[in-house]
């Protein structure tokens, strides 16, 4: 299933618009986060403490005639308790005036201070601080892989996506505990919290400039919401959304999803050819990383090839490296997969070969030919 997924996901990415809108900048993450509710608590008190201060300021210069700066200090030392001496006697209006100020904001005092001691103290403000950095990087990402649902099929699509080089993918999921118990600290990994099917989240996912998308949600109708969406704002990205029945699977198909993957067909069928022809489904295994000798797919494009290989032919591709990977699969440009090509075809414009071989057979091939 896995192997599936992957594979659909290295085969059928493809090109993005260059028209993408600029990332987020830092004033406009900081306006998220005070217009999310994140600082509510903190912007009232600050907000109350100085419309406070400023009435016993306007209080104290019209019923006793001081200056600015003497009524600022009479105020600041009533509403902080501080309890110093008076720069004048004071009128009797005044001391009434005074009275009134002290049982009216010994508790907005009093509220400050507790909020400021929860947001020091108890970490709000560095889950703040936190919060805004994920921000910051999620809305640089530019090519990226979202991933909706981070439960049993999103996880193994994060792992296999990190043991295949790619690490510039974004997680949503609603519950960030899920995240942790994989994770251990959250800074590791680039994660929106929310709901996918929610417009604003996929927004925040920067989805117009995602290279692609995989839909793990584990409801039908949640994978065609986010399909519709997703496609809706991104005409041209790879979406891959996973399936429960064949009824969906048609569903997803029309709302846009460039492949969809049913787990539990394909479970089904794994488990039927375990009986059937057991030594395919062992090399299939092996293909997906199980047992102690596993291969690897990987894929070469013309568009990626060293110029000094770019007239061979397959032959002389696969008798040309030292590495010991075998190409087993060509795509033409035109025509699509080609199964036995001509060994004397030329590579050109357009095509692809798919190679087989371990992973540090792989990583040779790729660091002789790839450019």
């Amino acid at each position: 299933m896995v192997f599936c997924l992957i594979f659909g996901l290295n085969s059928r990415f493809m090109p993005q618009s260059k028209d993408y809108p600029p990332p987020q900048s830092r004033i406009t993450i900081l306006r998220g986060i005070l217009l999310g509710g994140k600082l509510n608590r903190l912007v009232l008190a600050v907000s109350l403490l100085l419309s406070s201060t400023m009435s016993g300021v306007v209080g104290y210069m019209w019923i006793e005639g001081i200056r600015f700066w003497d009524a600022l200090y009479l105020a600041t030392i009533i509403l902080s308790t501080v309890g110093m001496n008076e720069i004048k006697p004071l009128s009797e209006l005044g001391r009434a005036f005074t009275v009134f100020y002290i049982l009216a904001n010994f508790s907005i005092f009093a509220y400050f201070i507790s909020v400021i001691t929860r947001y020091i103290f108890e970490g709000e403000l560095r889950q703040i601080f936190r919060r805004y950095m994920i921000t910051e990087k999620v809305s640089r990402l530019n090519g990226h892989i979202v991933v909706c649902g981070f439960g049993r099929y999103g996880r193994k699509v994060c792992e296999q996506l990190e043991n295949n080089g790619f690490r510039k993918f974004l997680i949503v999921e609603r519950d960030k505990d899920k995240l942790l118990d994989h994770y251990g600290q959250l800074d590791k990994v680039a994660y929106i919290e929310g709901d996918a099917t929610d417009d604003a989240v996929l927004a925040q996912a920067n989805i117009a400039r995602a290279k692609a998308v995989i839909s793990t949600l584990p409801e039908d109708a949640s994978n065609v919401y986010v399909v519709l969406s997703v496609r809706e704002i991104n005409p041209t990205v790879t979406i891959i959304a996973r399936a429960s029945s064949e009824s969906a699977q048609q569903k997803l198909r029309r709302a846009g999803a460039t492949h969809v993957v049913m787990p539990d067909a394909i479970g089904g069928m794994h488990m039927a050819n375990l009986i059937i022809r057991p030594e395919v489904v062992e090399f299939i295994d092996l293909l997906n990383g199980v047992g102690e000798n596993k291969l690897r797919l990987d894929e070469l494009r013309f568009a990626n090839l060293k110029e000094q290989y770019r007239n061979d032919t397959i032959h002389q591709l696969q008798t040309g490296n030292t590495s010991g990977v075998n190409v087993i699969g060509f795509k033409d440009a035109k025509q699509g997969f080609v199964f036995n090509p001509n060994p004397h075809r030329k590579f050109d414009e357009g095509d692809t070969i798919i190679v087989i071989g371990q992973e540090n057979e792989i990583r040779a091939f790729m660091k002789q030919f790839m450019k």
